[in-house]
Parts: C-alpha cells; structure tokens; sequence
C-alpha cells in the first residue's frame, strides 16, 4: 500500500547553494548574524533592552534552550547565543498577525506559505476563530472562546475523549495549572513534547539510577578530565554549552565527539565574548571524533567496555570496584554479557575501526572524572532506553557518578521542558504527586494512565480523542507522520491552540478551531495584583525566575496562566467537582508558587527561595550517590545488540535540525554550519554513495519509506555531498517527518524512531 503524501511542506530549494562545510563555529558570523535578525525583525530599542535582559538575575529566561546560566557571574555583554538572539527576534518580532491578516488569508491561503513565511508572518494579536464550514478564522472574543472550549468539553462522552498537550517551553506556573485543569476535568491526558525526545532518558536513568535527570552542573563540566558528546550537535541546539566545553579544554580536559555527521560546532569554538580568539582564532574542541554509523552508538559502547574489561583484567585499576561494590548491583550478570559479546561485529556496526576505539579506551582510562553528554541522536531510537542504560553502565565501572567532574547529562531541549515534567504534565504521574494534588485541592483526581504524544495521535485517528487542546508548539510539524496525524487532527470536534504566531497546526485543524494569543516570555506580564514573574528549571534541575520587559504587541494576548485559569473558570462555573477560586491564581502567582509547594518535594519556600538571584537546585540525590531505584543503588543492565541490517538500496536516514531553526520554528533558510544557503528541502549524502547511484550535488530524488506494507513519501529534495557514513543519510526536521512510521516508536516510552528510518531514493530525471 503506498501512502501519497497529502501535507507536502512547501518547497524551500529556491536558489540553493552549497558550499564546504567550515571547520569552526560561532566567531564574527555568529555576532553578525545576531545583528542581523534583531534589525530585521525587531524595533531596535526593543532588541537592544531585551538582549540586555536576557538570561540575567533580573532578567528573562531565553525561550530556546534548556542550557543553565552560570551560578555567579554573567557576560555583560551578554548572557545568549546566536540562536538565542533568533528565538527573542522571533518572539519578539515587529511583525503582526492581526485580525485583517486572517481576513485576507485564507485556510488556503496559509497552507501554500512556507514554514518559514508562516511564522514569519507575526504574532497573533486577538482571539480567532474559525467555524465549521467557514474558510476563513475570525476575531472573537476571550469570553466567547473560553465559553466554546467549555461546551465542547462537556458534550464529550468521557473526559478521556479530550488532550491536553505541552510544548517545552510553558512555565513552571502555567504547566501546573495546566495539569490541573486536565486531572480536575477527569482526565491523564497530557501528552507533551518530552515523549517524542528525552522520554527515554528519563525511563532510562530512572530505572538505573532512581531519577530521570542529569546529575551534573555547569561546574562539573568545566572540572571534567572527559568530555563525551555522542548523538548531539551542541553547536546548533545548545549553543552556550560550547563555552563550557572551551572551559574543560582550558583546564585540560579531553573530549571525544560521537556523530554521524561532522559537524562545526564539535570541531572548533571561537568564543565571541573574547576579542583576542576572534582575532587569533578559537578552541579546537574534540580530541577524537568517532564517525559513528546511524544506531552504531550501543556497538560503539560495547567495544569500548569490551576492550576496557580486557585491560581491567590484565593489569587491573580501570574499574571503580570500591563504588562498584558499594553503590551498584547488578555486576556480574552485566560483566558476563560483555565477555560474550561479538567484538568484531561491534567494529561492523559502529562503522568505527579498533585502532579508534583503543584511542577512546586510552582517553577514558586516563581520566579519573567523564560525563557523557547526548540528545536526540541517542533518544529518538527504537533502542534508545538501552542505549542510555548502556551510558550509564560506562559511568558506574569508572566510578563517574555523583562526584565532581563526572556524571550524566542529558541535555534537553526547549526551555523549561524538564520543569513542566517536574510540575507534573506527564500522562503517568505516580500516585504520591496525584494525592498531593487532590489533597492541595481537595477534589478527585483520575489515576488511569493516560495518552503519551503517539498514542494520542492514534485516538484522534480512531475517533477515541475529540478534543485537541495545544499549550503551545506547532503539533503537527513536531509529531511522526505528518499525514497520519493531520488525518487525525480533521476528526477533532475542536482543536485549540495556545500560540504566539501562525504554524501549521492552525491549518491542519478540526471541525471548529480557535488560536488563543498569549504573550511571550520576553514581555511584561502584569496582572490584577501587579507585575508577574514566571519559574523555569533548565536542563541541570536549577529553577529561576523570569520576568518579561517588553511590552506586549496588544492589549488582547493574555498570559499562558490566564488562558488556563480563564478555561478553568468556565468549565468548571456551575460544578461543584472542584471548588478552585481560578482568578486568584491568575491575578497572583505567588498563590500558585504556594500550591506547588504543597503539592511537590523540593519546592519548600518556593516564593522566597525563586527570588534569590541564581534561583535554586532542586534535590538530586544521584548527585550524593543516593540512588533511589528498585534496588536501593545503582544498577548494572543487560543491553541486547540492535540489529541494523540493510537490504540493497536502502539506507538510513535521520531528521536533523539546520542551524537557522529551533524545533520546528524557522528563523531562516540557511544552515551554515554545513555549508548550506537557501534550502530546506535536501538530504546529505555520502560522496562514494552518490558516485555510485550515478549522483551529483543538487540532483533531485524522492524518498521513500516501506514499514510494514506502508510506504511514506517525500518528494523533490536535493541532494548534498556531505561527511557521512556510507548508507547513511539525513534530512531536515520537520520536512522529513512524513518518513517517520506512526508505529516504529520504542516499546516503553512510545518515543519516535526519527533518527533511524530505513528509506530509498527514486532517482527524478535531472
């Protein structure tokens, strides 16, 4: 059966260039680069007020990234990176999608636009609307939309019937109203956007080590004797943990690269923040980069544990056996995996040769102190629990867990991703949070699990979800197969979507939709009891404040919590399932700040401890070698080989981001960093492939992907030569994800295989 895409992105290959890749990263382009988008997008007292304010004590939090800030001083020049500054201008943009936008542009209209013209288009200044049947969204007012989210919620059959998604970047306050809200009306189901990333570092790390977290800070990073980065490209997703691998490699730490793709950001660093490296040059970064096969990142670890366990047992001192014994079970069985393990087919996987796998065994054994970094090159596969498990398993023979300079560290995306996790928008919350929360409330609170992000979709599809409720973030950009999911969207009765700007979920919409305009983290948040903060928790578990200095682009956006408390109040006004004064929340954060305080360990005096200057940490107990699993201590795992066969003709391919885009905003077309100008719609290719295949740079192919008996299509993307393994390819996110099958997800955490799609190409006549 083969599946005709009906929701092809619109082609972005106008006047395509493509150059080599450079060798370095950040430097004079990057300063460049963030003058050039404040100017363009923004009003230029606006840009100036709010890069000053950005990532400071008294300042906002960036709405890219989850990186932490440092502890004690910061840049007056300016806490941010390049990409920090295209997040602001995209916020922060001078642009408008007002109601005469939406009279002149039809669901039509918008669905023709680009990606990148569409959220380039503005940001949403009132209420829309658009009814069944009509073709155009119109203003309406709060009022009325709060009253037909109500309706609509309380003619559905079972609350369970209704979703209520979360992007990464909701506050800390807002999340948790959010939940509320969702458990109140009777329903888990709060899919959100760490199900599709880092929801298998958190079943990893909680099984093996008692909490779904990292365990290092900034500190540590900079005190490291190792540094491994494997399947992330901080260059481009978290572009200020390059300084903190610039700080190791000054105090005389090593660090070993793990990636498919070669990229910039891995290999050099000029710092911009230090005039003598623009002008003499910056910081070589990677002492070893192994160019690692698609999914060859568990062969690639077992080879290496292999051959240290070979070392261990000649000459002994490689393994930690004082912290082994004391802190872990589980050694022996993982042991006698390893001595039965295929070595040489590791080598095979893993595309890495023995004489670079004994230079990383040198590097680690060197170094008394590793943490191992990774993101969605480790994650988003069908394996990436074991992988991570596998991580650890590294970790704990070297004793690199909870000490100085060492531990893990998964680095998560959007901003405050972790912290709506902590605050509870997760469709399987354990029963101490949800008997916080009905006791904080006094009201019934569901216990069933709920939908995660993959399975919500398939409600929708099979008519079991009626409602969508989206607390920002563009859904149908973000998920695994594009068409699936639209198809499921359209049998919505309603889809609601809590926005900045205009994206593609507006379009792809159900029987009636609404877009709710809320104003964005840079911007003043005043309320009835005066000017509000919000509180975010980044990706090393340190929750700050944030408040907003701009004003906002109209007197009709309302806050994320007003939207909630605003929802709230109309569903529940003649119930008496939940007595909550919902104005009092939004007029006074602070009221919430207290209820999370109940509700939640680690937040005691939330109110005052959020408004010292560097915030806070929350409790980390791997930090301590408290490990808090099953066991009582750290866990060895057994992790089987994936299997990574191809057939002839096929290839792996995996979703990449590009250097002008976070997620699915795009802040332009060009992608630096891999010598890319003017185009979205590629694939990167190895040279010795394309030689073979008869192929030339810019030659055009359709993809294809056959998972059981489905094929899924993308059409007319260009190929570029690239530094990648043979047989493996990548293509940009979102353009690529009607590739990734609805059912090829991992088997606990339902998280997307968007790195490890098995495709072929159909050569198009050039």
């Amino acid at each position: 059966m083969t599946k005709v895409s009906k929701e092809r992105f619109p082609n972005t290959n106008n006047n395509l260039s493509v150059k080599d890749a450079p060798k370095t990263s950040v430097g004079l382009p990057a300063i460049l680069g963030s003058i050039q988008q404040m100017n363009k997008y923004m009003d230029m007292p606006d840009a100036l007020k709010a890069s000053l304010k950005m990532n400071q004590k008294s300042g906002f939090d960036c709405a890219g990234c989850a990186w932490p800030d440092p502890d004690d001083d910061r840049s007056a020049l300016g806490e941010y990176c390049e990409n920090g500054i295209k997040a602001l201008a995209e916020e922060a943009t001078s642009a408008k999608a007002d109601p005469d936008f939406f009279a002149k542009h039809s669901i039509d209209d918008l669905a023709a636009m680009t990606e990148f013209v569409l959220g380039k288009s503005g940001r949403v200044t009132h209420p829309m609307l658009l009814e069944e049947g009509e073709t155009h969204y119109k203003e309406t007012t709060w009022e009325r939309t709060f009253e037909i989210i109500a309706e609509e919620l309380k003619l559905l059959n079972d609350p369970n019937e209704a979703l209520f998604y979360t992007s990464g970047r909701t506050s800390n306050e807002a999340a948790f109203m959010y939940g509320l809200l969702a458990r109140a009306y009777g329903t888990n189901n709060l899919p959100d956007c760490s199900n599709m990333c880092h929801e298998t570092s958190g079943a990893a790390l909680t099984e093996v080590l008692g909490i779904g977290k990292g365990s290092v800070t900034l500190e540590d990073l900079h005190k490291a004797d190792l540094i491994m980065v494997i399947g992330q490209n901080p260059g481009t997703n978290h572009p200020r943990m390059l300084t903190a691998l610039e700080n190791c490699k000054l105090n005389g730490g090593q660090i070993i690269s793990v990636n498919p793709l070669k990229e910039a950001g891995l290999i050099k660093y000029t710092n911009p923040q230090k005039p003598m490296r623009l002008l003499f040059g910056g910081v070589d970064l990677t002492d070893l980069y192994l160019h690692v096969r698609i999914n060859g990142d568990m062969a690639l670890l077992k080879a290496i544990i292999y051959l240290l366990l070979q070392r261990e047992e000649a000459d002994g001192g490689v393994f930690d056996h004082e912290f082994i014994k004391e802190h872990s079970v589980g050694y022996d069985a993982f042991i006698n995996g390893i001595r039965t393990i295929d070595f040489q087919q590791c080598l095979v996987d893993s595309g890495i040769s023995e004489l670079e796998i004994v230079k990383a065994v040198d590097m680690i054994c060197a170094g008394k102190n590793m943490i191992i970094c990774w993101a969605m090159g480790i994650t988003q596969h069908a394996n990436g629990v074991e992988t991570i498990r596998e991580i650890v398993n590294l970790l704990l023979l070297r004793g690199s867990i909870g000490k100085s300079g060492a531990g893990v560290c998964p680095v998560r995306g959007h901003s405050n991703v972790q912290g709506d996790r902590t605050m509870g928008i997760w469709e399987k919350m354990g029963d101490p949070f949800l008997s916080n929360l009905e006791k904080a409330f006094e009201t019934k609170i569901p216990r069933e699990e709920g939908y995660a992000t993959v399975p919500a979709i398939k409600a929708m599809h099979e008519g079991k979800a009626k409602v969508f409720i989206g607390m920002g973030g563009n859904f149908v950009s973000a998920v695994p197969d594009t068409d699936y999911c639209a198809d499921g969207l359209r049998q919505c009765n309603l889809t609601v979507h809590i926005s900045t700007k205009p994206n593609r979920s507006h379009i792809i919409h159900g029987k009636r939709a609404l877009i709710l305009p809320v104003i964005g983290r840079s911007e003043i948040d005043m309320q009835e009891s005066g000017y509000q903060f919000v509180s975010t928790e980044n990706s090393m578990g340190i929750v700050q404040n944030s408040k907003g200095v701009l004003e906002p682009k109209s007197d009709k956006q309302r806050s994320e919590v007003a939207v909630v408390c605003g929802i709230g109040k109309a569903l529940f006004a003649d119930s008496e399932k939940i007595n909550v004064n919902w104005d009092s929340y939004k007029d006074n954060y602070d009221n919430i700040r207290n209820k999370i305080e109940e509700v939640i360990p680690g937040f005691e005096n939330y109110n005052e401890r959020v408004r010292q200057k560097s915030g806070f940490y929350l409790p980390n107990g791997v930090k301590e070698r408290n490990f808090k699993t099953k066991a009582g201590k750290a866990i060895f795992s057994v992790n089987e080989l994936p299997v990574n066969q191809l057939e002839e003709g096929e290839f792996q391919l995996g979703t990449v981001r590009a250097h002008d885009q976070y997620n699915t905003t795009l802040y332009g077309l060009d992608d630096r960093y891999r010598g890319v100008k003017n185009g979205r719609n590629i694939v990167f290719m190895n040279k010795d492939d394309m030689k073979s295949l008869g192929l030339k740079s810019k030659d055009l192919v359709n993809i294809h992907s056959d998972f059981k008996g489905e094929r899924r299509s993308i059409y007319d993307f260009r190929i570029v030569p690239y530094d990648i393994p043979s047989r493996n390819l990548m293509a940009y996110f979102p353009e690529a994800n009607p590739l990734v099958p609805i059912d090829h997800a991992h088997a606990i955490t339902h998280t997307p295989v968007s790195k490890n799609i098995i495709v072929t190409l159909e050569v198009i006549d050039n």
